[in-house]
């Protein structure tokens, strides 16, 4: 068997790799021989049928070099095959629109070992699938002109600590523009009085020439000018002409060539005015010390709704206590946080921040546990109880032992799923990737278009008008908001889920979820409580209830499903003897178990597990039929090879699953249960609840294939489930949603989590979905639109018909607008489901 390597670590010995879109022997020859033309590969033999291959190499060739030569001959290796499943996170500065991006991304994709890059302008953060080691995408993040840092490490380093760092170098970052802000404001306002005002008023024109005269006047705005642009607006030629300079423009090259052109004209116009065509001497300083003060203002704005957007991400760091009281060798000790192991046991006091998740081993209490599960009424606590770090405490003081801290809590847990779905790209971005690759080129070359068909055609002063047209191009053009478009949306979406206690751990569900067509459930401990009860007991003849129920209790002991914990908890009740030792247990799952109770064999089930076991159920078929029209879940028990009698759990439904159903009815959506439960029994519930479809009887593969007919017959499928037996039903539907209050394995094959286990989060996860969703079209739309309807204008389309030129000062001050747009647009979505209790309450 071959140890585990990743994408960029040489590999001795045989390597198995999978390979995705052969069809026939041809196929198998073209990989072969694509895979023995790889240096150092001595032998490869691919397998047509298992759609695997087996190199032998000599030691030096890696599973990327392998994958590379598969996917060149035109076949397709899967991501998980070539690399470990390791994520890098790394915090960049500098980037300013959706270029920026492109161009990171493409950076960080040349590196060797990176199978997949997102970077995300909003949270100026990038995540890396891959080998590749940090220090090489710092490396190329650096080459490509911005600055970066790892953040998230696993050398103690937390999301809380790298969330926190972030936030503070933003607010820095936002001090130092609001600080540029002041300082260029103050200056651009006399040179735009003494320019804009001398055309538009003819007194203030009279009144400089008059006084300090024209040339005095440019002289000045020369000087105010000089100190902006080369002050506050430092920093677009620092980023942006080297990006020019590398042919790789960005939007601070647009404000960099359109404020230096205007600049540099009025400096010819001030000091050699003799060099300029006659007609054509004037200064545009106002146009170019404007723009660099719209464009910071912008920026400004730009950077205080990002802070509103990462809200959500501040309030669940916010929540993580800084201290926590320490019970160690007899004696309570304040300690930081960080230094709470595993193990320790921890006071709390009343109206306390719970500092990490633990089981309760002595006092009683009632903790408000609102910002994991978005429910308002506060959970008992006594010994035996876990509780969640950052949960409130209410009015008891109890001590506690951490069985988790750090990294590994729920709290941290919730962080990084967050995180990941804000960090993460929706199909949607694609298209927005594509056009923003060209779109700055493309831009700088209408911009230069603009300005030779108005030197060729234009009215006198021509070059006065090229050169005013061409600038105002190059800023209005700015993508800023389309990079901001989509990211944004997904930040405030994915975090007022988490206030709302929905999860979205892969940020693609939010554009999934909204296509959903059909609902399907599962039942136990999804539609019900998950606590079934012993109600009912039917006993063949001669059969003793006590002795019935300690066998069956005893079996039942080794298993972990709800029902086999209804059954010991009755036979705890009624049969409290001790019971001899369990062997040969085994477990079928959908169909029953089998154990040997001291030397008497005992199986319990379900009718079918009974007849593949050969017994006849017909004696108990009346009983059988009266206990399922109640909704009640028969079960049979064998002992000694014979049927023994036959038993009904129930298991109430929760009280919010009616709500929940007939809100997805009025989403318009088809609701299924699928459950191995008995038809009968499954047929009355969904006959009680509304339910339009009932796959019942099904083992775990059989929820799988029901889940492939429903997509198949009602097309995009979520599934909702909380047992173990549910996971591979919630890999396979297109939205898997977990139950937070199930099983770890079935929320970690989940795209969603409910914390609260409340169902009526499917229809609201379903409507923020759709929400979201709506939000990025619209400012798509508006970024999309507002490029191609202005672009023209500033070109001048509108002169000629109607004499309009979009002044360059015009065009900064839209630019701005647009992105501002485009983020109090997403902030709207903070609004959504304001009736619901928030996460940090």
């Amino acid at each position: 068997m071959n140890a585990p390597i990743g994408a960029a670590e040489p590999a001795a010995g045989p390597i198995s790799l999978p390979i995705e879109g052969m069809t026939c022997a041809s196929c198998v020859g073209r990989v072969e021989r694509a895979l023995k033309a790889v240096p150092g590969v001595d032998m490869a033999s691919v397998n047509l049928a298992t759609e695997r291959a087996s190199v032998s190499t000599d030691g030096s060739v890696t599973r990327d070099d392998l994958r590379k030569a598969v996917e060149d001959a035109g076949f397709e290796v899967p991501r998980a095959a070539t690399a470990p499943a390791t994520a890098v996170q790394l915090s960049i500065e500098g980037m300013t629109c959706a270029s920026c991006v492109g161009r990171v991304e493409r950076a960080l994709r040349s590196v060797p070992g990176v199978l997949d890059a997102a970077v995300n302008l909003a949270t100026e953060t990038a995540r890396v699938e891959g080998s590749a080691d940090a220090a090489a995408l710092i490396a190329a993040i650096e080459a490509a002109g911005y600055d970066a840092k790892r953040i998230g490490r696993e050398d103690g380093h937390d999301e809380a600590g790298a969330t926190t760092d972030q936030a503070a170098r933003r607010e820095a970052e936002r001090r130092r523009l609001a600080r540029d802000v002041v300082i260029a404001a103050s200056l651009t306002a006399p040179v735009f009085v003494l320019e804009m005002g001398a055309h538009v008023i003819p007194r203030v024109h009279h009144l400089i020439a008059t006084t300090i005269g024209m040339q005095a006047s440019w002289s000045l705005q020369f000087a105010l000018t000089t100190i902006v642009l080369f002050g506050p607006g430092l920093r677009f030629y620092r980023k942006g002409l080297p990006a020019l300079w590398r042919l790789a423009p960005d939007m601070n090259s647009l404000v960099a060539v359109g404020t230096l052109a205007a600049y540099t004209y009025s400096l010819v116009a001030t000091s050699v005015p003799a060099a300029l065509p006659p007609g054509t001497v004037n200064v545009y300083y106002e146009a170019a010390s404007v723009i660099v003060t719209l464009v910071l203002i912008g920026r400004l704005l730009e950077a205080r709704a990002k802070g509103r957007t990462s809200e959500a991400i501040k309030r669940l760091v916010g929540l993580r206590p800084r201290t926590a009281r320490v019970r160690r060798d007899g004696t309570t000790t304040e300690r930081p946080i960080d230094d709470v192991l595993n193990g320790d046991i921890l006071e709390v006091r009343p109206g306390e921040r719970i500092p990490a998740d633990g089981e309760v081993v002595d006092g009683e209490t009632f903790v408000d546990e609102s910002m994991i599960t978005g429910e308002p009424m506060p959970v008992a606590k006594a010994a035996g109880a876990s509780v969640v770090g950052g949960t409130v405490n209410q009015n008891g003081a109890f001590t506690f032992r951490a069985t988790a801290v750090g990294r590994e809590t729920v709290l941290s847990q919730i962080i990084r799923m967050v995180e990941d779905a804000q960090a993460s790209k929706l199909p949607i971005q694609a298209l927005v990737d594509r056009v923003t690759m060209w779109f700055v080129p493309v831009v700088m070359g209408l911009a230069m278009a603009t300005f030779l068909a108005w030197l060729a055609w234009g009215p006198t002063p021509a070059l006065g008008f090229a050169l005013v047209n061409a600038v105002a191009v190059l800023i209005i053009a700015c993508p800023c908001a389309m990079g901001l478009a989509t990211p944004t949306s997904i930040m405030v979406g994915t975090g007022r889920g988490a206030e709302l206690g929905i999860l979205l751990r892969k940020g693609e569900a939010l554009q999934v979820l909204k296509d959903a067509r059909v609902v399907a459930l599962d039942k136990t401990g999804t539609l019900t409580e998950g606590r079934p009860r012993l109600t009912d007991i039917a006993l063949a003849e001669g059969v003793d209830r006590a002795d019935l129920l300690g066998l069956v209790g005893a079996v039942e002991a080794r298993s972990e499903h709800p029902i086999a914990r209804a059954l010991v908890e009755a036979a705890e009740a009624e049969s409290p003897a001790a019971q001899p030792p369990v062997t040969r247990f085994a477990a079928q799952p959908g169909f029953g178990v089998e154990a040997i109770v001291g030397d008497r064999p005992v199986a319990i089930g379900a009718d079918r597990h009974m007849a593949a076991l050969g017994h006849d159920v017909t004696l108990f078929r009346e009983t059988a039929e009266r206990l399922a029209d109640e909704g009640k879940s028969p079960l049979y028990a064998a002992i000694d090879g014979r049927l023994a009698a036959i038993m009904a759990v129930a298991d109430p439904i929760k009280t919010t699953t009616p709500a929940a159903i007939a809100t997805l009815h009025d989403l318009g959506l088809t609701v299924a249960m699928i459950t191995g439960d008995n038809a009968r029994t499954a047929r009355a519930i969904a006959a009680r609840l509304g339910i339009d479809d009932v796959v019942a009887e099904v083992p775990p593969g059989g929820k799988v294939d029901a889940v492939r007919r429903l997509k198949a017959q009602h097309g995009v499928l979520a599934f909702v489930g909380d047992g173990i037996n549910d996971a591979p039903a919630l890999a396979e539907a297109d939205i898997g949603i977990a139950i937070g209050t199930g099983t770890d394995i079935a929320i970690e094959a989940a795209d969603v989590v409910l914390m609260s286990g409340n169902l009526e989060g499917v229809p609201t996860a379903l409507a923020l979905s759709r929400a979201t969703i709506g939000n990025i079209r619209q400012n798509l739309f508006w970024a999309f639109v507002y490029n191609a309807a202005l672009i023209p204008v500033a070109a001048g389309a509108l002169y000629p018909a109607f004499g309009i030129l979009l002044s360059p000062i015009f065009a900064a001050g839209a630019m701005a607008l647009s992105s501002v747009f485009v983020l109090g647009n997403a902030l709207r979505l903070r609004r959504f489901g304001t009736g619901a209790r928030p996460l940090a309450a």
